[in-house]
């Protein structure tokens, strides 16, 4: 499937949605240093669980992306499957760039003679992906993101997790970079954050006498200096904005956000495309996005090639964009919105059965 700047991924529940953007943070999972295959699906479990339900016996579970680098698109393909014991092992590698040609075809001869090698992808070992490092650093640097404010609240059930996204250390993430870089952004935050929550005046990020990292914001209060609040009395939905504005801000490889409308008032979620498009300009960062949300598809800028539809089958789930179907590139050419145009064809066909629950 092809994939803009902006990317709207839409689809009823238990569609795929998720599992989509999974098979993105799945391959940053490998490309890790600190992660590797094994880990990757350890983390899901196994094969067994990552393979679709609709699988035939004994296949395997392909994954292949075309990533556009300065130097041209870089072709990655992974196909996994299990041996008799469960052990994931790689059936095909193969790495692809235009003028270079084909880097990397597994398996080959010495994974012939030495099957253990098949239980690691070449993408994760840096002796072994000297060719195409490009390709595994940017897999590395992807981002996801689906903050649960009360991990953030309370940090000490995710100790010892690093790059968690769903926030367990959120605040470690932020008070580890340089407290110039920090500050600029905060500025930068704190005028987007006056605009959904108008009393909060400063931010601010410190460390308590055991090392912890709290934020502190300052509210409009009749009496000095009494208006300090935690990142424990934060709503959910300034903690979801601030989170999405930071990691918006902090670098420039994809980010992937799971319904990043939750909590907000719908007047800010209608300004979310709109802000994602200034800043891809400005950093060239795509963002790619599930949701359920109107307000935020009710943009008039959102082109058909930005949305994706996911559809369930008998087998599976159908992927394709919204600009592909004749009669919705109709109604978008006629001005209609993707939230009118594309989101009632997503809705369950029987849905309004659930007005009857309870009777």
């Amino acid at each position: 499937m092809p994939l803009r700047r902006r990317v709207f991924i839409v689809g009823p529940n238990a569609s795929g949605k998720s599992n989509l953007l999974d098979a993105m943070r799945f391959l940053r999972d490998v490309a890790e240093p600190q992660g590797g295959l094994q880990r990757a699906i350890t983390a899901r479990q196994s094969v067994s669980q990552i393979r679709s339900l609709h699988a035939r016996r004994y296949s395997a579970v392909v994954i292949e992306v075309v990533i556009a680098l300065p130097d041209g698109e870089w072709t990655y393909k992974l196909a996994l499957t299990q041996d008799n014991n469960r052990v994931p092992k790689v059936e095909q590698e193969v790495v692809r760039h235009p003028r270079r040609g084909v880097l990397l075809d597994r398996p080959d001869r010495d994974d012939r003679s030495d099957p253990s090698r098949l239980t690691q992808t070449h993408l994760e070992q840096v002796n072994a992906n000297k060719a195409f490092r490009a390709v595994a650093d940017f897999l590395t640097n992807v981002r996801y993101l689906h903050l649960v404010p009360q991990l953030i609240r309370e940090p000490d059930r995710s100790v010892g997790k690093k790059r968690d996204p769903f926030g367990g250390d959120f605040l470690e993430q932020v008070i580890s970079v340089p407290e110039k870089t920090r500050n600029s952004r905060f500025r930068r935050i704190e005028e987007a954050l006056r605009v959904a929550v108008p009393q909060l005046e400063k931010l601010e990020l410190k460390r308590d006498v055991r090392g912890v990292p709290h934020l502190r914001g300052l509210y409009e209060h009749w009496r000095p200096n009494a208006g300090w609040q935690t990142e424990e009395q934060f709503s959910d939905g300034t903690l979801r904005l601030l989170g999405l504005l930071w990691v918006l801000l902090d670098g420039t490889a994809p980010v992937l956000l799971e319904e990043p409308e939750l909590s907000l008032h719908t007047a800010v979620v209608r300004f979310v495309p709109q802000m994602l498009t200034r800043l891809g300009r400005k950093s060239g960062r795509q963002v790619i996005l599930t949701t359920h949300s109107a307000d935020l598809l009710n943009d008039p800028g959102i082109a058909g090639e930005e949305v994706l539809q996911l559809s369930p089958s008998a087998e599976g789930t159908v992927v394709e964009l919204a600009s592909s179907k004749r009669e919705v590139q109709a109604l978008l050419t006629a001005g209609i919105t993707v939230a009118e145009a594309v989101l009632p064809r997503t809705a369950p066909p029987n849905a309004s059965q659930l007005s009857l629950f309870g009777q």
